[in-house]
């Protein structure tokens, strides 16, 4: 039994080191040299933080997609730093494996001990982890993704954007768990958006063609997170 129990883990890490999806080079550079941005690189965590030093009233944990890089995150959620002066912390997942993380939200948070209010989210994977430790903050955002987890009876503020290309959290898989969220979450479907399309990543296996650019697409999601960490902020 221990001998399969080690050689399960071994087949996990071989697995989790293949075929990891890199952020772009060029998406990264762009928040790095944006001077409306700062940014921290910790070991288990990429923060932006707005470049003026002010306390930020929110902040957003979000959970990568399974095997993508934490910095593919950061252009499509840079809009709220820059314009809503959030501090977003983009985890580094174990093995780039959210779902097997068991750091919540508080891990992180301390990043930023002056912001009162935190969302949690993620993308894919990440997003099935954000619900699970959705407990533990005080509103979620689901980025092409679904709760296992059954929320319904929560009052907690949801706002779940999903793509009408999207071949991994298909339209179908996002409706069919939709009694799984509160009555009252935001569902926005994006029109073009695939699953990649979230993250500045490259193509993936088995997801649909985007029918919508990258400029389209990142200001569909800041505009989107924009007016919900409004909500959340004056709730």
């Amino acid at each position: 039994m221990l001998a399969l129990c080690v050689l399960a883990v071994v087949a996990l890490v071989i697995w989790a080191k293949s075929g990891v999806m890199h952020a772009e080079a060029e998406a990264w550079e762009s928040v790095l040299t944006d001077p409306r941005i700062t940014v921290e690189e910790h070991a288990n965590a990429v923060v932006l933080r707005p470049a003026e030093k002010t306390a930020t009233s929110v902040g957003l944990v979000f959970y990568p997609g399974a095997k993508v890089d934490a910095e593919a995150y950061a252009r499509k959620l840079s809009g709220i730093v820059a314009d809503a002066s959030a501090t977003v912390v983009i985890v580094k997942p174990w093995l780039r494996l959210a779902i097997i993380d068991p750091r919540g939200p508080s891990t992180f948070t301390d990043y930023s001990p002056e912001t009162q209010t935190w969302m949690v989210g993620g993308h894919s994977m990440g997003g099935v982890r954000a619900c699970s430790a959705a407990d533990d903050a005080d509103a979620l955002v689901l980025f092409g993704s679904y709760c296992a987890a059954d929320l319904s009876g929560d009052q907690l503020p949801v706002l779940s954007l999903s793509g009408s290309e999207d071949g991994l959290s298909t339209p179908q898989k996002v409706a069919d768990a939709r009694e799984k969220l509160p009555a009252s979450a935001t569902m926005v479907e994006i029109p073009g958006a695939s699953h990649s399309s979230f993250g500045d990543y490259g193509a993936q296996k088995v997801d649909g063609s985007p029918r919508i650019d990258d400029e389209q697409m990142n200001s569909t999601v800041t505009t989107e997170l924009l007016e919900f960490a409004e909500r959340v902020r004056s709730e």
